[in-house]
């Protein structure tokens, strides 16, 4: 050892040896060192030699975690197939600011402004203190879809059973279950356009192909029957329908769903979607028609509505599903393998709702009037601003216009305003106004506006927003 140590002493630079050491796991290493180590004591080179083999060991450590597999982080076609809900992003998005303190005001999600009526509220706690807080029966409670059926044979004409009544974790699970179950891959999905956000990513969740139809503002953005008469082909399984609608607050009268059901009829293999959520929100002269009722309409349609929209319950998270006990039960089947039923507590509550008279009763005519004169200001305001086009909604709570005569125009400090989604960004920063672009529902020419909010919030929001118009309405080219 002593002669290893001792190097040359005619270098005028210390000679560099190497020491070969045995690291743990049988793994051999070299430690470069000195001829000036002949200074050093044993001990001392002995703690410089241990602190290498922690060194390499470490090293080797590190490569060997270097080698291991990756996880695969992959997913499958189906769920990238599918986008993620613009309304949820936005009203997300502006909840986050609000959080942070900036002065937002948010007409992006489909909400009521209102609270659940007391008496439903009330049913609801009543039913925690009284233990009402098991699993209920997958399909709902006997009592819920007894009401159910009551309420649909009273305010819709519609006969249906218990067993042909499916209550789930809103109408959007209703929706959902009723394309997975009735679709194969490779089917067609008829969506007219705008349409509600979803529609189309459910098609896509069950393998089939979403299939849109445009409609025209001058049109009130109703389906041309003979634009779904030359689309209707072997592969085409679902129609989707949504009266009132989101986004447009277009009614379907009852002779243009007559014209419907006669080119359904002639096929056979064609089923309807009745998505009637926001039947009660509707405003005289319109009347809502449920498409089951219409003349060998029952047999093929499943109906879908809840008590989100027209009790102010969205967070009760209940709907329900009617048809043919065939296709109910097959949605069942697969409640039965996802959520199972409803909670309990929402279901009392339902069922309180339900009995509180037509259509809801007083309470539920309070909220209609009050959208009703939020509406009215709406549609007056922006018609004092020009270049906007508009069709007067008949029901539901959004306004959904035509604001493309100011693409093109450039706001000074943000660039130019190319289609819906810029423009709501350009007011999201400019006005604080948090909307959802018509992209996001099939029409990029568009934007919706949810008047679910106070008249104070809608003047505050539409003298924001006209102050920012302004500015583009200056730029508009010629």
């Amino acid at each position: 050892m002593a002669r290893l140590l001792q190097g040359s002493s005619s270098s005028t630079r210390p000679a560099v040896h190497s020491l070969g050491v045995s690291l743990d796991g049988g793994t051999s290493g070299s430690i470069s060192f000195s001829s000036q180590l002949h200074n050093l004591s044993f001990k001392s080179f002995e703690r410089r030699c241990h602190v290498q083999r922690l060194r390499m060991g470490t090293l080797v450590r590190a490569e060997s975690i270097s080698k291991q597999v990756e996880v695969d982080l992959s997913l499958s076609p189906r769920v990238n197939s599918v986008k993620p809900s613009r309304t949820v992003a936005i009203t997300d998005h502006a909840t986050a600011l609000v959080q942070a303190g900036v002065p937002v005001i948010r007409l992006a999600a489909g909400e009521p402004d209102f609270d659940t009526p007391t008496v439903i509220s009330e049913a609801g706690i009543n039913a925690i203190r009284e233990g009402y807080t098991r699993y209920t029966p997958n399909a709902g409670t006997k009592e819920l879809r007894t009401a159910i059926c009551h309420k649909l044979n009273e305010e819709n004409g519609l006969t249906y059973t218990p067993d042909q009544i499916l209550v789930s974790n809103g109408a959007k699970q209703s929706c959902l279950q009723a394309v997975l179950a009735v679709c194969s891959p490779g089917d067609e999905v008829i969506i007219p356009a705008p349409f509600y956000v979803s529609y189309p990513e459910m098609a896509r969740l069950a393998d089939a192909k979403p299939v849109i139809l445009p409609t025209l503002i001058s049109n009130n953005f109703l389906l041309d029957p003979e634009v779904l008469k030359s689309t209707i082909n072997e592969k085409s399984r679902l129609l989707i329908l949504c009266s009132p609608s989101n986004p447009t607050g277009s009614v379907y009268p009852k002779k243009l769903l007559e014209e419907i059901a006669n080119i359904v009829a002639k096929h056979p293999r064609l089923l309807v979607i009745s998505d009637e959520i926001y039947e009660h929100i509707i405003y005289a002269p319109a009347i809502h028609t449920s498409f089951a009722s219409l003349p060998g309409m029952w047999d093929r349609t499943l109906t879908v509505n809840g008590f989100s929209k027209t009790f102010a319950m969205t967070g009760w998270r209940l709907g329900y599903l009617a048809g043919p006990k065939h296709f109910v039960a097959a949605c069942g089947k697969i409640q039965s393998q996802a959520t199972s039923g409803a909670s309990s507590v929402s279901q009392k509550a339902g069922v309180t709702a339900l009995g509180l008279g037509r259509c809801g009763g007083e309470v539920v005519s309070m909220m209609v009037k009050a959208f009703e004169e939020r509406r009215n200001f709406l549609v007056e305001s922006f018609r004092e601003l020009g270049g906007v086009k508009i069709s007067e909604p008949q029901g539901a709570f959004y306004l959904f216009l035509d604001f493309s005569s100011y693409y093109g125009a450039e706001a000074e400090g943000y660039g130019i305003i190319k289609d819906s989604e810029s423009l709501c960004k350009y007011l999201l920063d400019k006005a604080q106004v948090a909307l959802v672009p018509g992209s996001a529902f099939g029409d990029d020419k568009c934007i919706r506006i949810s008047y679910a909010a106070s008249m104070s919030t809608l003047q505050t929001a539409m003298e924001r927003i006209k102050g920012a118009i302004v500015h583009l309405k200056a730029a508009v080219p010629n």
